[in-house]
């Protein structure tokens, strides 16, 4: 089954238990202010914003992307020798802007955070890999299990917004940012930092991860 939908797939059952309404109550959000992340999130998956390019390795046997968007089909047709490196608005700004406001909440102690973070940084990066033709994805499941084992561990109390941060800061910087020079040769057009199926799911990794401690 595709990545996307697995996440598809997770998203809806999560809607139809109400999970997303519980993870949220976890983290201290507000009925409505959980209401407005999670429609901004919605909407804003649809969004990308190009943040640089690389040149593709010409030398690259993978068979090419099914474009899909129009920012692809524009990427494509103007630059078919690179690959638009983007950031998606609801899988990846809005999750980190609220990693920064829970940090902000100073609930965490510094050495809990750099221990988790380090954690989930490695091993989304050992478990992430190259996708033809997509980009770079990892089993949708590991990193806020493993978020999930860590923050328990480093942080009864704190559990749920340790998580969260590790879990969505974690997989940016291992799957994501250290992963950054491998879609050179994936022959796709676009790729998309936390959008579903082209990196990973930044958003349901956060979400999962505080559902479950």
């Amino acid at each position: 089954m595709p990545v996307i939908m697995i996440i598809a797939l997770i998203f809806l059952v999560m809607v139809q238990f109400q999970l997303f309404e519980i993870a949220f109550i976890k983290l201290g959000l507000e009925p409505t202010t959980s209401a407005l992340i999670l429609i901004s999130s919605l909407l804003g998956s649809v969004i990308n914003i190009p943040l640089f390019s690389l040149k593709t390795h010409t030398d690259s046997d993978l068979p090419p992307a099914k474009l899909t968007g129009l920012l692809a089909r524009i990427v494509k047709n103007q630059h078919p020798d690179r690959v638009i490196v983007a950031i998606n608005l609801g899988g990846c700004i809005i999750p980190v802007g609220l990693c920064f406001y829970f940090l902000s909440l100073q609930l965490l102690s510094y050495s809990d955070i750099g221990i988790g973070l380090l954690l989930i940084t490695l091993i989304s990066y050992k478990l992430s890999q190259p996708v033809p033709g997509v980009g770079i994805g990892m089993p949708v499941l590991i990193a806020p299990f493993s978020a999930t084992i860590i923050a328990l561990i480093l942080d009864h109390a704190h559990a749920a917004h340790l998580a969260y941060v590790t879990g969505v800061l974690g997989v940016l910087m291992g799957a994501d940012i250290l992963n950054i020079n491998k879609v050179r040769a994936l022959n796709t057009p676009l790729a998309s930092i936390g959008g579903a199926g082209t990196f990973d799911g930044i958003f349901l990794t956060g979400i999962l991860a505080a559902l479950l401690a």
